[in-house]
């Protein structure tokens, strides 16, 4: 398999920067997502990774070969779409095939790469069916033991699971992992679903307008968001967002909102001016005794949890809580937050102040 390296990649079609100075790592065997809304930029970076654009600058090296320029065949990559690309007069068998018979190989070899690649499938029963009639859990078997049976560099799928209902899409997506762990193959994988991507990445790039916002293990994005954006895009319900004015001196450990302190992770630098209290609703403890109050808004239960939407004097903000925890409309309560969880946000930039919570950890191009 292969690492791959991107080096300030930008694509332009025409007058639109559809990706602007991208950069990031991909390690060998690793399972790495491009995550992002749509018109991100996530496929067309998936694409020039693949030889399906061409860079407009930008280097991109597969096992430490420089292969921007060159065209899709020399790549030695395997690409698997979301709408399958099966060949519909062809059966299982000879679908799966066709890229062997394409590059001459034995019939005998052939017949056990194919046979091998249907047993790690668990497809061996429906080799000599026509594709027309299978499942789309199936096409899209088919369609990653077309990809597989090549022994590629390296895999590119782009949603190869979006075509599928909600809950079949999650069982796939549970076998897609348990393959790429049993084959050590480097994949790259496009999404624009947070929770698809945080349940079966190594590493995730989050992407907005053509520009990488952060890459990281799931954990550190969730955890440690580097943009406003990242932490309102991942987790659900989203990070709360209160916006105040003030002034944090290198070193701080609390900072003053609405006239009461709260604990913050220690600041590493200093800043002066609009900023944004981040914090996810499971680190939102709600009490009776403290001077800053929310009125509760609603309640929605989950089963173990419940959500509850407050009304704050910076704004509105969700709280996890557990389910036993009796709440009503109108009542108000204090509120408190676990310090070692809070992220400041510069309001201008929407770029996270640095601090001890996420120093060190702020892969953005």
């Amino acid at each position: 398999m292969a690492e791959i390296v991107i080096n300030n990649l930008r694509k332009d079609f025409g007058s639109f920067t559809a990706v602007k100075s991208s950069s990031f790592r991909i390690e060998d065997g690793e399972f790495f997502m491009l995550l992002g809304p749509s018109g991100c930029g996530k496929t067309t970076t998936l694409r020039m990774i693949a030889g399906l654009e061409l860079p407009t600058s930008g280097e991109i090296y597969i096992d430490g070969e420089e292969v921007g320029q060159k065209p899709a065949s020399e790549r030695d990559i395997a690409f698997v779409f979301q709408m399958f690309a099966l060949y519909p007069h062809m059966n299982v068998r000879r679908n799966i095939s066709y890229p062997l018979v394409s590059q001459g190989m034995p019939k005998a070899q052939v017949k056990a790469k194919v046979a091998e690649v249907a047993r790690i499938l668990g497809i061996e029963e429906i080799l000599n069916r026509p594709v027309g009639g299978l499942s789309g859990g199936d096409r899209q078997r088919v369609a990653l033991g077309r990809a597989i049976v090549r022994d590629p560099k390296a895999f590119m799928m782009d949603e190869p699971l979006g075509a599928l209902d909600a809950e079949f899409r999650e069982h796939m997506s549970e076998e897609l992992r348990a393959l790429h762990d049993r084959m050590g193959a480097t994949t790259v994988y496009v999404t624009h679903d947070q929770l698809e991507a945080m349940q079966m990445g190594d590493k995730i790039v989050v992407m907005n307008h053509g520009v990488v916002e952060q890459f990281g293990a799931p954990q550190d994005i969730y955890d440690k968001p580097a943009t406003m954006f990242v932490a309102d895009f991942i987790g659900s319900p989203a990070m709360n967002f209160l916006k105040f004015r003030g002034t944090v001196e290198a070193g701080a450990t609390s900072v003053q909102m609405h006239r009461q302190g709260f604990g913050i992770p220690e600041m590493r630098e200093p800043f002066d001016g609009d900023m944004v209290f981040g914090v996810r609703p499971e680190h939102v403890r709600l009490g009776d005794e403290g001077s800053y109050r929310g009125r509760i808004l609603a309640a929605e239960y989950l089963g173990t949890t419940q959500i509850v939407t407050l009304d704050t004097a910076n704004g509105q903000i969700k709280a996890r809580i557990g389910s036993d925890r009796v709440v009503r409309t109108g009542d108000t309560v204090a509120l408190d937050f676990d310090p070692a969880t809070v992220t400041l946000f510069d309001s201008a930039s929407g770029r996270a102040l640095r601090s001890d919570l996420n120093e060190g950890v702020l892969g953005h191009g």
